[in-house]
């Protein structure tokens, strides 16, 4: 029979096809021939007569399942669905309904395989929409586009196959919907999520992405957002609590990671193509990078960022705010998950992140306080917003290039260049991230090497703080990779012969780095010295155990070219003199050498005879050029480099040598005795001196307008910075003896007749001297064991004596309670604005009852109120005191303090509510007496 009707469909009429096809039962017209008779049955069916109709809907009936089934190959399936899609709109509206219910039934009864043959039914429902007959729906007729949303409803509202998802996805995006269509379609995808596979749900996204042309973007991204955000607490609340019913299957981490990888990727393919899209991402979700949003993004993310960095520092400083806001989002760790997940095949969001990271950094400057230099950003706590926020970028940079091998190279590009471009303003923060970067893999920056040394070659055109901080960052690079070593040593010997100054301070600042770090065969390990070496985070310190022999010639070496810098500007001297007692800690192998240097070096500036006054020879430590003078030599680092070696040469090296080997204590006893000669004479002899001796006094000119005011200016420095460096040194080898005291005070009486010149001659002429501040060469050390014991003295005596008790009647000047007060109040501040790590060892300083405890162990909360009450006491008594004995100064000092200290409370301890309360009654008893307590 199929070869009878294929004979007549070649007639030119279609009488005699239509003719035969009209005596053919139901089971004849289905037929089990090949599936090529669908367009001739069709061709003799006319659709005007309602028996060619009939036959048209068998031939669909038949047609549906057969391509289903998967018996046929995949291009006859499809030419059969094409053949029938091309005759679906000459079907009348009933049969098109009857048709699209079948679909229907053949989705609610789980019988599609492949989903071939939905793309039919999309045409059925695309031409059912257009009819305009009325067609039966239960009791009642409704048109086409009704019929249509009514199958909708109710497909979505049945059960579907898992397996078949994806194809009613797809089908759907070819079917025009209303709004409210489309959104009961979105939804019913969405609640499949959690029926499929997660291998399967990437391809079902990028569906459902693709159908979001069509509207319902916010519901789309939203859903998918919210299924993966319940995966990820799921899985969190089991890793948790690990569940014991073995039905219940936990996703594997990596591999829901990877499949979160998949899904970004679709969405920005989709985003790509379908702005309207990215503008709806764009107004929620923000970690994905896309290009044409690029700059709105990053301006919303860095004012999210510092905004709630911003926020969490109220909450910290708020109990009130913590009660209200008792659920706590810390944005940091967000971001640096999202950086950690994106090593699953996040590909797509890695240079977003890359880009995020410079963005951040680049909107925070570090300032320079003291000394011009930058303030360190990877000490204590970040104190401002922008701060936290430059931290963070500077940790998703450093995370990202752990994680991500191909960006390695373009992270460290990026860095370097900033550190080279930006010279001109404090690049500390990019200093200290390239510095981590080294430290997190210097053997994996062997592939990236000739960067590094490409970044050598500019040293010269950058600031001596930037080259210092570039050079310490690579030093543990300089440890495994001897070809950059190789490279900077190059650079550095071409630098020193420049004729720029800075060029030869940067290969002096190279130079001492070399020398710190390349350590000689027996010198000190850093446990003996009073810092650790930056390079023992590199796990294999290749030099020292493959050729220490080879370090010492090295090391040698380089000493010879840095004694040649002894003859070159001041400033260059003066890298020498402050660097080499960082060597001489290091590597103190190295002792001899730089002793006998520095002892080379004094001995052109000091006159031995023993009555000869001044002991040195200030003449020689400046030079003239026409009518301008210059400092040649800084005479006062000179010896305060030689007072620092020669005091730790004693308590580190030569202790160490005598306890291995009591033979060779003559070795380098020339120099020490030689040093301790000397400064004992200069000692002698500085105390002896007259101002006139230096000629200088009250009369001389000190103008910076004259070449006579210029020398006896530098004279002046230099003759205070060597009674500081004296001073130091007869206090530190004293012993607390008399003898030695009253030297210390005969070097501060010569000091302060100079500071009181200086200052003097500074008060008539502000315009030369007002802004010119002398350098202190007191070391910290000796600083900090000065003011601990002044501050324990001001703070004792302020709260154990009372006012009254000094002297009456008034004097000139600050009483002495003010000034502890005022002494307290300063250091209250400092420590708290510079060293806020470091409040709980300051406050258990302060408490000689408590002995040493671990900072963990300390109670900032309780130390803090004890002071509190200490000065609230006080505060009380000059309330209470007679009205000619009260000082409204005192008492405003005495209200600081008190604020100050509060503010280390914590604001959720009871320690604040007694606070309070002794405020309150504070209160009550200043009123009492008639007195007002400032606000």
């Amino acid at each position: 029979m199929a070869q009878r009707v294929l004979a007549l469909a070649a007639e030119e009429g279609p009488e005699r096809l239509q003719e035969a096809l009209q005596g053919l039962g139901e089971d004849e017209v289905r037929g089990r021939g090949p599936p090529v008779t669908p367009h001739p049955r069709a061709g003799g069916s006319p659709c005007s007569q309602p028996s060619g109709v009939l036959r048209r809907l068998q031939v669909y009936k038949h047609c549906v399942p057969l391509v289903e089934s998967g018996d046929l190959h995949l291009s006859k399936a499809s030419e059969i669905i094409g053949l029938l899609m091309l005759e679906v709109r000459q079907l009348p509206g009933p049969a098109l309904a009857e048709l699209a219910t079948l679909f229907v039934d053949v989705v609610k009864g789980g019988s599609l395989s492949n989903g071939k043959s939905l793309e039919l039914f999309s045409t059925v429902l695309t031409a059912l929409a257009s009819s305009k007959e009325s067609l039966a729906y239960g009791k009642g007729e409704l048109n086409g586009e009704e019929f249509k949303k009514q199958l909708i409803n109710t497909l979505c509202s049945s059960k579907w196959d898992p397996q078949s998802v994806i194809h009613l996805a797809n089908m759907f995006r070819d079917i025009p919907l209303s709004g409210e269509e489309l959104q009961f379609v979105v939804e019913k995808v969405l609640r499949m999520f959690s029926k499929l596979d997660l291998q399967e749900i990437p391809p079902l996204v990028y569906q459902l992405l693709l159908l979001s042309a069509k509207g319902s973007k916010k519901t789309v991204l939203e859903g998918i957002i919210s299924f993966f955000n319940q995966l990820d607490k799921r899985l969190k609340e089991e890793q948790k609590v690990p569940s014991v019913d073995l039905e219940v299957a936990t996703v594997p981490l990596d591999q829901l990671r990877h499949v979160e990888g998949t899904v970004i990727l679709h969405i920005i393919s989709v985003i790509n193509l379908d702005q309207d899209l990215g503008e709806e991402w764009n107004r929620h979700y923000y970690f994905l990078m896309l290009s044409d949003f690029m700059f709105q993004i990053f301006d919303f993310l860095k004012t999210s960022i510092t905004r709630s960095c911003k926020d969490l520092q109220f909450l910290q400083a708020s109990k009130f705010l913590q009660d209200l806001f008792p659920q706590q989002y810390d944005i940091t760790a967000v971001i640096l998950e999202v950086v950690k997940n994106s090593a699953f095949g996040w590909d797509h969001v890695t240079q977003g992140l890359v880009d995020l990271g410079f963005s951040l950094m680049e909107s925070y400057e570090p300032k320079k306080p003291f000394g011009g230099k930058a303030a360190e950003t990877n000490f204590g706590l970040s104190k401002t917003p922008a701060q936290q926020a430059c931290r963070l970028g500077a940790s998703i940079l450093l995370e990202t290039f752990k994680v991500h091998e191909p960006i390695r190279s373009d992270i460290l590009e990026q860095v370097l260049n900033r550190v080279l471009t930006k010279a001109a303003s404090p690049v500390s923060h990019f200093i200290d991230l390239l510095s981590n970067i080294v430290v997190s893999a210097p053997l994996v920056l062997q592939n990236s090497s000739s960067r590094v040394t490409e970044t050598f070659d500019n040293l010269s055109f950058l600031p001596i703080d930037t080259v210092q901080g570039l050079l310490r960052a690579v030093q543990p690079l300089l440890k495994v990779s001897m070809s950059v070593r190789d490279s900077l040593i190059l650079v550095l010997q071409k630098a020193i012969f420049s004729r720029q100054l800075d060029a030869r301070k940067a290969a002096v600042a190279g130079f001492l780095l070399l020398l710190r770090n390349f350590k000689i065969l027996g010198s000190l390990t850093s446990s003996q010295c009073s810092q650790a070496i930056g390079a023992t985070q590199v796990q294999a310190d290749v030099h020292a155990c493959y050729n220490s022999a080879a370090n010492e010639a090295f090391c040698l070496e380089i000493l010879g070219s840095l004694r040649r810098c002894l003859s070159q500007q001041a400033d260059v001297r003066l890298m020498l003199y402050e660097g080499f007692y960082d060597v001489l800690r290091r590597n103190s192998q190295l002792a001899s050498s730089i002793m006998e240097t520095l002892l080379s070096q004094i001995k052109q500036y000091y006159l031995p005879q023993p009555d000869l006054l001044p002991p040195l020879k200030l003449e020689g430590c400046i030079m003239a050029q026409g009518d301008q003078i210059f400092l040649q030599e800084p005479l006062a680092h000179l010896l305060c480099c030689i007072q620092h070696c020669l005091a730790w040469y004693k308590s580190t090296v030569r202790l160490c040598q005598r306890a291995e080997d009591d033979d060779e204590e003559e070795e380098d006893v020339g120099f020490e005795q030689n040093f301790e000669e000397m400064l004992e004479s200069v000692t002698r002899r500085m105390i002896k001196s007259e101002l006139e001796d230096f000629e200088l006094d009250k009369s001389a000119d000190f103008s910076l307008s004259s070449g006579v005011g210029v020398k006896n200016n530098i004279y002046a420095i230099q003759v205070m910075g060597i009674c500081e460096v004296l001073i130091e040194y007869n206090f530190n080898i004293g012993n607390f003896s008399k003898n030695k005291f009253e030297d210390v005070l005969g070097l501060f009486t010569c000091y302060n007749k100079l500071s009181e010149i200086l200052r003097e001659k500074a008060g008539k002429n502000k315009s030369s001297l007002g802004n010119k501040i002398a350098r202190s060469f007191l070391s910290m050390g000796f600083v900090s064991t000065l003011l601990t014991a002044l501050f324990r003295v001001l703070l004792w005596r302020y709260t154990s004596i009372p006012t009254v008790v000094e002297e009456s009647g008034k004097k000139k000047g600050k009483s002495i309670s003010l000034l502890c007060l005022e002494g307290c109040l300063r250091i209250f501040n400092t420590v708290q604005q510079l060293y806020a790590a470091r409040i709980p060892q300051f406050l258990q300083a302060l408490d000689t009852t408590d002995g040493d405890a671990e900072a963990a162990d300390i109670n900032v909360t309780e130390k803090a109120a004890f002071q509190i009450r200490q000065f609230q006491r006080s505060l009380v008594n000059q309330f209470s005191s007679a009205e000619d004995d009260f000082n409204s100064k005192e008492t405003q000092l005495l209200v600081t303090v008190l604020s100050t200290l509060s503010k280390l409370l914590d604001p959720t301890s009871q320690q604040v509510l007694h606070n309070l309360l002794g405020m309150v009654r504070m209160r009550v008893a200043i009123i009492g007496v008639g007195r007002t307590l400032p606000d």
